[in-house]
């Protein structure tokens, strides 16, 4: 069952990876790297604050620095635990397209997809009485780095969709001790 699994995870990698377009290899290598998100972070720290306040902000901050220290060290453990080779790794890579920088050595679960749809759920739901259609497009957001990462030849979709799902459940959780901590501390919300 789990070589089968292993091998629909290679096939689909391969042909989602080999769907991209040169022309477009620009824009996903662009996407994929962390840096190009902090504008987005900023925008969204701004947004949280004009939503709840100085210290709304604050708790928001010290849940944001959790989740990212979390999200990192438990997408580590399960890579070392694992030890799943990514596909840059492996020798069908000739039938498909490597345009990462590096290719690191284990690959299950994707850190980028766990603290993209971890961040897209904490915030989309802070601020979604404000902003209608900001969870929505924070997913959007959440998914085009995360299939970024199987257009540059990193990560199975099996990675991706791991840790999507666990990404969803933290932001969701993390959201969950926002609220706690925003009755204790008395945040008003505008």
């Amino acid at each position: 069952m789990i070589e089968k699994l292993k091998q629909l995870d290679t096939e689909l990698f391969l042909y989602l990876n080999n769907l991209g377009i040169k022309e477009w290899d620009w824009f996903w290598v662009f996407i994929t790297e962390k840096e190009i998100s902090m504008p987005l972070y900023a925008i969204l720290l701004f947004l949280v604050f004009r939503a709840l306040k100085a210290k709304g902000l604050l708790i928001t901050i010290l849940i944001v620095g959790v989740m990212v220290a979390f999200t990192d060290q438990f997408a580590n453990i399960f890579k070392d635990t694992f030890e799943r080779p990514r596909p840059c790794n492996e020798d069908f890579i000739e039938h498909g397209r490597f345009l990462a920088k590096r290719c690191g050595k284990y690959g299950y679960f994707s850190g980028h997809a766990i603290s993209s749809f971890a961040v897209a759920v904490l915030i989309g739901n802070l601020l979604k009485k404000h902003y209608k259609n900001i969870m929505l497009w924070l997913l959007i957001w959440a998914f085009f780095v995360t299939y970024s990462r199987i257009y540059i030849g990193v990560h199975y979709p099996g990675d991706i969709l791991t840790g999507g799902i666990i990404g969803v459940l933290v932001g969701y959780g993390l959201y969950r001790l926002h609220l706690v901590l925003q009755s204790k501390f008395n945040v008003r919300q505008d």
